[in-house]
């Protein structure tokens, strides 16, 4: 079966023209504080690929809350607040997390009464002494590696309303779960969640993440690509590091840096290619809709689910 089946494709300028305007109420220079490393994103980005997305997030969030009015009135109770989840997936190093803020700022910007929140699920990946307690350390960022229980009870309190939920939080600069930095949620209108597992199927599990979501977007691009931004933003870790001795690249810094390369290719290739392959790849036809990325992190089709 064509995976593309169940999807419109658009090119570039065909989405633009859904939405055509122009009014971005950003700079170049808000862009590049919220874009990641390696990552590149243009006032043209906004224009032509993100406001379009942005409208139809909005559309699709006014039906939701006409839904729980209608819900509410059926049932004869009075309307309760539900959070409006929003799933973001796709490979490490494609740009999950600087798509993720800006769609946070743009409906910020478009929704000023509304609360948005953003959060990603690698605080919920086991702590490193519990990996290797495990005995799967090098399995990092595959679904054995997260504590799903523990990312659904967390999805559940804030879709429930809970008035103080806290998340565990990820530091990349140490390489492992900060547990005594929790993310705070506060029944936000919109909650952004954004990581690479959020839209797989854990085994023995009743529920999903995915089940929890409003809406979903899956960011793809060719893996020999996302290998190549990968490396490119594992170089810029270094440039980054070797003034940190408590950075977890400080070591590689100040190393040969051709065997630095050598050790983050053989990473990739043992184990963020294969959990691509295996188990990230195989999420993207549940997302309503998918972005798809070419050279230079050029966003240049979008695929939107039928129905």
């Amino acid at each position: 079966m064509d995976e593309w089946m169940n999807y419109e494709q658009f090119d570039r300028q065909t989405w633009h023209g859904f939405f055509p305007t122009d009014s971005v109420r950003l700079t170049q220079g808000n862009l590049d504080e919220i874009k990641s490393l390696n990552d590149r994103i243009s006032i043209e980005d906004v224009q032509d690929v993100y406001l379009p997305l942005i409208k139809l997030i909005q559309l699709r969030y006014q039906n939701f809350l006409e839904w729980q009015m209608q819900k509410a009135n059926f049932l004869q109770r009075s309307t309760m607040r539900i959070p409006y989840i929003i799933g973001i997936a796709g490979s490490v190093a494609v740009g999950k997390s600087t798509i993720a803020r800006l769609i946070s700022i743009l409906l910020n910007k478009m929704l000023p009464d509304k609360r948005v929140e953003l959060m990603t699920t690698d605080g919920f990946l086991y702590p490193n002494a519990e990996l290797k307690r495990r005995g799967i350390m090098d399995r990092k960022g595959f679904p054995e590696s997260y504590d799903m229980e523990r990312l659904l009870q967390f999805l559940n309190d804030v879709k429930a309303g809970e008035p103080v939920v806290k998340a565990p939080t990820y530091s990349h600069q140490v390489y492992d779960v900060q547990l005594d930095k929790p993310l705070v949620i506060d029944r936000p209108d919109i909650l952004i969640v954004e990581g690479i597992n959020t839209l797989q199927l854990p085994s023995n599990q009743q529920l999903y993440v995915s089940d929890y979501f409003d809406w979903s977007l899956y960011v793809d691009a060719d893996p020999d690509l996302i290998e190549h931004w990968y490396l490119q933003r594992f170089g810029m870790l270094l440039e980054t590091a070797f003034t940190d001795p408590s950075n977890y690249y400080y070591p590689y810094s100040k190393g040969d840096r051709q065997e630095a390369f050598k050790m983050a290719k053989d990473v990739w290739q043992r184990v963020d290619l294969p959990n691509l392959r295996e188990f990230i790849l195989p999420t993207k036809s549940r997302a309503d809709v998918i972005l798809h990325k070419t050279t230079g992190h050029l966003v240049d089709k979008l695929y939107l689910r039928r129905g």
